[in-house]
């Protein structure tokens, strides 16, 4: 049996918007939002104008157009998350990191692609 190493993907309401291809990065410091997808879930009057560098693991930077607070709603969970806006070609609409994963309470299980919400 081949070990299954794929990420952790998810389809996500963000700002009233079912929003597919969510990454859930646990090892990830901030929470990323494509402009396209801002610009799709007619956000871009909450975007906040702020230019920022952001370095991924390969050295590579990208520079932030700026932040926005979206409500995301996970099983119940609403959380008001704040992004960083790209413009980039990448293969995720949002990366969620692991404040966001905390926040929810949720335990995410990329072994069985599942996230484990605490129930009664």
């Amino acid at each position: 049996m081949i070990p299954d190493n794929d990420e952790l993907v998810i389809s996500l309401l963000v700002y009233d918007t079912n929003v597919k291809r969510v990454l859930i990065d646990p090892d990830s410091s901030v929470n990323i939002i494509l402009l396209r997808v801002v610009n799709e879930i007619q956000a871009n009057d909450k975007v906040i104008p702020k230019a920022q560098s952001l370095s991924g693991f390969d050295n590579s930077s990208v520079f932030t157009k700026g932040e926005v607070v979206l409500a995301t709603f996970a099983e119940g969970a609403i959380n008001d998350t704040k992004c960083h806006v790209i413009d980039a070609d990448i293969a995720y609409n949002v990366i969620l990191e692991r404040p966001w994963i905390h926040d929810i309470d949720v335990v995410p299980f990329s072994l069985h692609q599942v996230i484990k919400f605490p129930s009664q």
